[in-house]
């Protein structure tokens, strides 16, 4: 099969598509012939090497861990699953990715495509939503009728980590560019913050959640913002104790983990029109060294996908 591997860790020049092995599938695994595959800031930082100690991946390895697709094979103990079924999922990162024309996968972390989106579409979905749903709900408790802030809310996660709070019934602050205020009106949020001309840390009334998707100086910020007792919850970096322990809130860090039957959920919020996707650009699977530099500009508005098949 066509896969995009390295063979050492570096720049987008290690992106090599190649000719690779068919993977092999467990009894508790299905063969997803790739449609699409989701391109994340965690791709890059793997590609260059910054989480080999903590991942533990074998050379040469095959990034990506957003993927649509259509199930070819299945294991000899996956149930209600069958050949020719349209999946999406978040699998497994110690293992090889879905920037290849086939990838294994446990049968628990997959879940039917929304039918309302493309597999372009699709592959946009898993790892961001999934992260914002652990990082906000599950790790910072957010409930109905409280206040979090939002830190890039055009970004893929910060996209549906506004759409989520909203959801539960939230008030929602979130921050941008100039350009991108409007969108974040649209995915509802409340109030809208200009990063670029405003101090978020000024305008903010004391919330109960902030959501940190950035780290460095806007983490460190940001605890000023949080009620006595509220949850500052990042996906950049371990919140400081310290600063925890100063302003009598508390500190989590989140590293997604795979769930398929919180996907099938997401799939009915997005068929019952509740959910949407941002979609930056597309690129075919040939491109992926552009696909990874323009991730790590930082500078997406949503997601950005390989076209595989």
């Amino acid at each position: 099969m066509k896969a995009v591997r390295i063979h050492q860790y570096g720049g987008p020049e290690v992106l090599q598509l190649e000719e690779a092995p068919k993977p092999n599938f467990s009894e508790n695994e299905v063969l997803v012939k790739v449609k699409a595959a989701g391109v994340n800031p965690v791709d890059f930082k793997i590609r260059e090497g910054y989480l080999a100690g903590m991942l533990n991946h074998t050379l040469p390895l095959t990034l990506g861990w957003d993927v649509a697709g259509i199930i070819e094979a299945i294991g000899s103990k996956v149930k209600d699953w069958k050949i020719g079924d349209e999946i999406y999922s978040r699998p497994d990162i110690t293992k090889n990715g879905a920037y290849a024309e086939y990838i294994a996968i446990s049968a628990n972390e997959i879940a039917r495509k929304p039918k309302s989106l493309s597999f372009t579409e699709a592959a946009g979905v898993p790892l961001v939503a999934l992260t914002a749903w652990q990082a906000i709900i599950e790790g910072a408790g957010l409930k109905a009728g409280q206040k979090v802030l939002i830190h890039a809310g055009s970004g893929g996660v910060g996209s549906f980590a506004i759409q989520f709070a909203k959801h539960i019934g939230a008030t929602v602050l979130a921050t941008s560019s100039t350009t991108n205020l409007a969108l974040l009106k649209s995915l509802g949020a409340d109030i809208a913050i200009d990063y670029t001309k405003d101090h978020f840390e000024e305008l903010a009334d004391k919330v109960d959640v902030v959501f940190d998707t950035i780290g460095g100086d806007v983490q460190k910020r940001s605890w000023q913002c949080l009620k006595p007792g509220g949850t500052l919850v990042s996906i950049a970096s371990t919140p400081d104790a310290e600063l925890a322990k100063k302003f009598q809130a508390n500190g989590k860090f989140v590293f997604v983990q795979p769930d398929g039957q919180r996907l099938a959920e997401f799939s009915s919020l997005f068929d019952q029109g509740k959910l949407r996707v941002l979609i930056d650009t597309v690129f075919d699977l040939s491109e992926v060294q552009k696909a990874h530099e323009l991730s790590q500009t930082g500078r997406a508005r949503g997601k950005i996908i390989l076209e595989v098949d």
